[in-house]
């Protein structure tokens, strides 16, 4: 409950004995973290890598919103949009405010690097979304950005799900090894930490069950 009223402020009762949460338009901002107790040694897969806190801290090759956005251009894709060729998608009407939520993870991390970024197990100073969540106040700074990033974008940013991924796989990969003797953690390792140097967007797919999957659509006994 503790670390929800951090990430949260707003959602307890105010002194009108009313709530002042979502339901009646509380207030936006995140309130300023407290120091939080270490938590408690338990023992996970990054025992063996976690940063040591007292070495050097790398700068990844993307760290600006800009820098990002250069990366975007010259590709050389060949863009469709309403019928139209587009040679440069990026400044597109119709693509900028994406491009542009997007880079707001890269300004935020600038803005307020203990908020939104994070020195992973690389030893670099990255994304926030790209880190591997160590403590249960990594969880509520995880929370308190993308509160955050909601409020100056109104807009979906784009790096939520891909985040998701990063952490639910890191465990996943690792329970699978454990049992069958497999390698997938160690080169899901090598790929966070590719991810981690750029400091690179992850996106996540997300797909409808719903259905016989082995079917095509119009072949579905429920046409919706």
């Amino acid at each position: 409950e503790d670390l929800a009223r951090l990430a949260w402020p707003d959602a307890a009762g105010s002194d009108s004995g009313s709530p002042s949460g979502c339901g009646s338009c509380g207030s936006l901002r995140p309130a300023p973290l407290a120091a939080m107790p270490p938590p408690a040694a338990v023992a996970t897969p990054l025992d063996a890598l976690r940063w040591a806190g007292d070495g050097p801290v790398g700068e990844p090759e993307i760290k600006t919103a800009e820098q990002y956005i250069e990366t975007l251009r010259g590709r050389n894709l060949r863009v469709v949009i309403l019928g139209e060729m587009v040679s440069e998608f990026v400044d597109h009407p119709l693509v900028w405010p994406s491009v542009n939520c997007m880079a707001e993870t890269f300004r935020i991390g600038v803005d307020d690097p203990d908020l939104a970024t994070a020195v992973g197990f690389t030893g670099m100073r990255m994304s926030r979304f790209l880190h591997v969540a160590e403590s249960a106040l990594d969880l509520v700074k995880q929370s308190m950005m993308q509160r955050e990033l909601g409020r100056r974008t109104g807009s979906c940013f784009q790096r939520c799900v891909g985040m998701d991924a990063i952490n639910s796989m890191w465990g996943t990969t690792y329970d699978i090894d454990k049992k069958h003797g497999t390698k997938y953690h160690q080169r899901f390792q090598q790929y966070v930490s590719m991810c981690q140097k750029k400091n690179a967007v992850i996106g996540g797919a997300m797909t409808d069950p719903k259905g016989d999957r082995s079917l095509n659509c119009v072949q579905q006994e429920d046409p919706d």
